[in-house]
């Protein structure tokens, strides 16, 4: 449930600390050590960058170091799961689960070890690695397999629940992370569970006027969605924001009433529209429940090398961009 007292940055135009949500999941996954002994972690050469050198510190007796063996990561986490381990396996998304999803698919998901698959440097974000590791398709290659949660946080504080919670969660989990540094606009006292959507912003709070649109964001873009809101209410238009940081399982019954209080939805995600966080919302609503819709994302359509600034324009995720997008619903309605 939104707490403006708790989410007063959010009405508030002061500058926010940055933080990568990579950070947050290494203080997790510390931490998550830390409550039980099980967790183990394996990384394919990029411990440093994927943050799970900080385990390796802590536990190293409990660190395995595979090299550039992403089928053999998930290979080896679903053996050490079948025999009571709780395993962690990083590595960048366009390589885990973008290169190793056959195993992941047949190691992991099929027998629904508790493995958890965290994909780092996902997104446009990663900038001027480009399109080979720029993962823009990982949401989708999880969410539909079976028994597969599908975590996407929204801030390093987040990230750092979502860490935990995974752990204590039985079944197999993806992680999404970012690369670069965004706003920490959560709280400690924020609350964070699998399968639940939060109202980050209200726009019948902010304004006094009941929503007219609805925004759906997950991942670093919530925020963007939240200025875009806040920006929108300056100018008369009422607009409330989800986030959705659970991609699966989707909470059905939240995302229907919000559609419903708000009438038309747009969605906002790094990633592709096709096969994930849009698709997954308008699958949602399609039945019983179609509202107009615009979906703020990737378009079929490959990344290139470029700061995140200039990616996030050339591909249509600015805030102006989900400006331009709610208006376009507001229009239809």
């Amino acid at each position: 449930m939104f707490d403006p007292k708790l989410h007063k940055d959010l009405f508030s135009k002061i500058k926010l600390e940055q933080k990568a949500t990579r950070d947050g999941f290494g203080l997790g996954l510390v931490e998550a050590g830390k409550q039980d002994a099980r967790v183990v972690a394996l990384c394919a050469d990029l411990s440093e960058s994927t943050r799970t050198e900080w385990f390796q510190k802590e536990f190293p007796e409990r660190y395995v170091e595979l090299g550039v063996a992403e089928q053999n990561l998930a290979a080896l986490a679903s053996g050490m799961a079948n025999y009571g381990k709780i395993p962690f396996i990083m590595s960048y998304a366009a390589f885990s689960p973008g290169r190793n999803n056959e195993q992941i698919r047949t190691t992991i998901s099929l027998n629904n070890f508790p493995v958890k698959i965290v994909g780092c440097h996902a997104g446009l974000s990663v900038g001027p690695d480009g399109a080979t590791h720029q993962a823009l398709e990982d949401i989708g290659l999880m969410r539909m397999q079976p028994n597969m949660t599908v975590l996407v946080p929204c801030d390093s504080n987040e990230a750092y629940k979502a860490t935990v919670a995974a752990t204590k969660h039985n079944g197999p989990v993806y992680i999404r992370l970012a690369r670069e540094k965004s706003p920490v606009f959560t709280t400690e006292e924020t609350s964070f569970e699998i399968g639940k959507a939060q109202i980050f912003f209200d726009g019948h709070s902010y304004s006094g006027k009941l929503p007219e649109v609805g925004i759906i964001a997950c991942g670093s873009l919530v925020y963007s969605a939240i200025l875009a809101a806040r920006e929108l209410a300056e100018e008369g238009v009422s607009v409330s924001v989800m986030n959705l940081a659970t991609i699966k399982p989707l909470d059905t019954q939240s995302i229907r009433k919000f559609a419903k209080d708000c009438g038309g939805i747009v969605t906002v995600e790094e990633h592709q529209v096709t096969g994930g966080l849009g698709s997954a919302i308008a699958e949602c609503l399609a039945s019983d429940f179609p509202r107009p819709m615009e979906f703020v994302g990737v378009h079929d359509r490959f990344g290139q090398s470029g700061t995140a600034e200039e990616l996030y324009k050339e591909y249509g995720l600015t805030v102006s961009d989900i400006k331009i997008a709610v208006k376009k619903v507001r229009a239809r309605k």
